[in-house]
């Protein structure tokens, strides 16, 4: 490596071929300026080295992990990391981006390098072992068989507790389309990313980092933190008030995940129970208490099983639930769990509502103990499997074959093997074996197996293509995948962004906003504010029809996502749009993402230079999507996006049959407002108005004129779109006036 000084970035990126065992770097200076790191990083590599057509088990399919400039730099929540690849259980099988949290991506960091390509196959189990700048493929056959917690344990001993690990499990070692990777004991990369690395015999990437990141101006990173965690950040999901009644706070919601209260506990603590107590405002040293999400997730008696709460690299949030519980131990042999999202809850929010097991909820609706049996034991089974759940819709499909007749009947005198009449009866033991036999892949001869490729092919395999558009399934998309965050949040603003990926979206800056506590006013005058006006919201189930705030507010989700993802930072409390303290009128900072970079890289930028990366980031994966996308004849290359890729499910329109849509008290939909959203959207982007693609006149404004080449080589490419700056609402200092203690504006 070069001894020449870089800000932010590390400047290189390792690539590993494991046919061939040769290692090298490269640097990544050339796509710094545009595709600033992690997501588009990783997107640019696949579009570059992946042709289209290619197959997810394919040995010219690759995995690029990558992180960004901010990762690992001292801002805060900048911990996380990007890792893209193939899809291997939506239509297509066209490129993905698998996010995760934990610490691989600042350990990835401080070894020197931006990032990490997986290409070829190993002839036999392997893992990565990265020590800073020694790398080198090692014999993993031991470990081939091996839950990723076994595996994690065993490469810590081998290499010190010091490495991060990630790791696939028995699921991506039988290349289960529904496979992750687990870092950190509990936190997941998946889509699939777990079978990929599975094709390629990668049991593991271990990663050690000793080196430091190289920040242009330390102090000004420092004074944005200190203002930042002062006064901008709320708790988890930038909730900004407390869910209970609290004298220091205005405003109070119930649903709020600032959860902290007197006389609640990590009651399990080490050393002896810890109250979190009333954490306020401007209190850096309590926000750690802010968000309590072992009881907000799995209930009240949840509480004498709490540790603490953790998080990722550089996170003050610590919104990870860190609990024992001595019968899941008994159980499964694992008595500590930690999560934040779906496995906290995979049997209370996604399987309960079907099963309807007896004695897992009170009568007022309150999770019981054995809900929390329920819960933790399989959240202990999957991460250990590497089991993925597709945003929860593998229990969903499970609750949904099971309580409607089709796993007897495809199953046969086996189904009596999986005790659904154990699980019925308050036993959760059951769901070991029904987690394992999906894990196996064996389909041949534990068919339930077929569960884990998918809604795609088991609605098929079953004759049960009607799943999709039953409201129940939650799917959202025909090409595979459920809501994340859709209708229910802001009408045609979440149903939108769930469209543009060849994912569930993980987009957060919509969610954050809606459940952040503040009242439908206040969250109206903001709107008006940030993207043009009061009607860019709506209350809950309380819809008006689609217009163009509707429009600039969804554009603005995805660019702000993208921009997290390539950053890299947490879209789960990012980005700054409220604040918890009143005395700003609760308005955020919209402006942190690029003060904090001109701080780190030395690189002067404003939000809105920042916005249109994001946006050249979103419009490339659009692009590499087209190429690679089927039509309904099934040739390849296809631009019809509107027609083909972003087809909402029929349950959205049909919900609610007695209730009209815009009608106080649903979140239906209505069929020619959707098609006025998509057209919205698409000219919001520049791209085709009709077809939903990037246009010729998009494309080169932004940059991406060899893209165009490509389309238009294809016959892919149309004309039309305005140009970036002819098209886009200024966002540069928009809410400045109420960040007069903001340390940049000052400097």
């Amino acid at each position: 490596m070069a001894d020449n000084v870089s800000y932010g970035w590390m400047g290189w990126i390792a690539r590993v071929n494991l046919s061939t065992g040769e290692i090298t770097e490269e640097s990544d200076e050339a796509m710094q300026k545009d595709y600033i790191g992690g997501m588009g990083f990783a997107n640019k590599i696949m579009y570059d080295e992946v042709p289209a057509g290619v197959d997810w088990m394919d040995e010219e399919n690759k995995a690029v992990l990558c992180v960004g400039p901010l990762t690992g730099s001292g801002v805060p929540l900048a911990g996380r990391s990007t890792w893209a690849t193939l899809s291997t259980f939506t239509t297509d099988h066209l490129v993905v981006d698998c996010h995760c949290g934990g610490q691989l991506g600042a350990k990835l960091k401080y070894s020197g390098h931006d990032g990490l390509i997986i290409e070829g196959k190993a002839d036999k189990p392997v893992y990565i072992y990265i020590d800073d700048d020694k790398i080198s493929i090692e014999d993993a056959s031991a470990l081939w068989g091996k839950g990723t917690r076994e595996t994690n344990e065993a490469l810590c001993k081998k290499h010190g507790v010091d490495v991060c690990v990630a790791a696939i499990g028995p699921a991506g070692e039988n290349l289960l389309p529904y496979a992750c990777v687990i870092n950190t004991r509990s936190h997941s990369a998946g889509a699939g990313l777990g079978a990929v690395l599975g094709s390629k015999n990668v049991k593991a990437v271990v990663v050690r980092g000793t080196k430091g990141v190289n920040v242009a101006d330390p102090q000004m990173v420092a004074d944005l933190s200190d203002y930042m965690i002062d006064q901008v950040i709320g708790s988890n999901n930038n909730h900004v008030v407390p869910s209970t009644q609290q004298s220091w706070a205005e405003y109070y919601d119930k649903g709020s995940r600032w959860t902290a209260r007197k006389g609640l506990y990590w009651a399990a603590a080490e050393g002896g129970p810890i109250e979190t107590g009333e954490p306020k405002p401007h209190e850096p040293n309590t926000m750690g208490y802010r968000c309590m999400k072992s009881t907000k997730d799995l209930g009240p008696e949840a509480e004498k099983y709490t540790v603490k709460m953790a998080g990722c690299h550089g996170c003050p949030v610590r919104c990870y639930a860190q609990v024992k519980q001595p019968q899941i131990l008994e159980m499964t042999g694992y008595e500590s769990m930690g999560n934040t999202c779906v496995p906290n809850f995979p049997f209370s929010s996604y399987m309960q509502s079907m099963m309807k097991v007896p004695g897992t909820t009170t009568e007022e609706g309150t999770l019981t103990e054995q809900s929390i049996l329920y819960n933790l034991l399989i959240q202990a089974v999957v991460d250990d499997l590497g089991l993925w759940c597709n945003y929860a819709q593998l229990y969903r499909d499970i609750a949904h074959t099971y309580v409607d007749g089709i796993l007897e009947r495809e199953l046969g005198d086996q189904f009596a093997e999986y005790g659904f009449d154990q699980i019925m009866a308050g036993d959760p033991t059951p769901f070991i074996k029904i987690l394992s036999d999906i894990a196996s892949n064996d389909t041949e001869n534990k068919p339930i197996a077929w569960l884990g490729h998918g809604p795609l092919v088991w609605t098929e395999k079953w004759n049960d293509a009607k799943w999709f558009d039953d409201t129940r399934s939650c799917l959202i998309n025909y090409r595979g995948w459920p809501v994340h965050h859709a209708i229910e949040c802001f009408a045609q603003v979440g149903g939108l962004y769930n469209m543009v990926f060849n994912r569930d979206d993980m987009i957060h800056s919509a969610v954050n906003f809606q459940g952040c506590g503040l009242p439908i006013d206040l969250k109206k005058e903001m709107a008006a504010e940030m993207w043009g006006s009061e009607d860019a919201v709506d209350p809950d189930k309380n819809y008006t029809p689609m217009n163009e705030a509707k429009a600039e507010f969804a554009w603005w989700c995805i660019v702000t996502d993208v921009l997290h993802d390539s950053l890299t930072l947490c879209n789960w409390v990012w980005p700054m749009a409220m604040a918890p303290d009143k005395d700003r009128s609760y308005r955020g900072d919209l402006d942190l993402e690029a003060q904090f970079y001109t701080a780190v890289t030395g690189q002067e930028v404003t939000i809105d230079d920042l916005y249109k990366a994001g946006e050249r980031i979103m419009t490339l994966q659009r692009v590499n999507t087209a190429r690679g996308m089927t039509d309904a004849d099934g040739n390849m290359g296809c631009n019809d996006f509107r027609n083909v890729h972003d087809v909402i499910t029929e349950w959205p329109f049909t919900k609610d049959p007695d209730i009209e849509p815009f009608t106080e008290g649903t979140d239906k939909m209505e069929s020619e407002d959707w098609q006025t959203a998509l057209t919205m959207l698409y000219k919001r982007f520049g791209w085709d108005e009709e077809l939903g693609c990037p246009t010729k006149e998009c494309l080169e404004d932004l940059g991406l004129t060899e893209q165009a080449a490509d389309l238009e080589e294809l016959g892919l490419l149309t004309e039309g779109g305005a140009k970036y700056d002819e098209r886009t609402r200024k966002y540069d200092h928009v809410l400045e006036k109420y960040c007069g203690d903001n340390p940049a504006l000052s400097a």
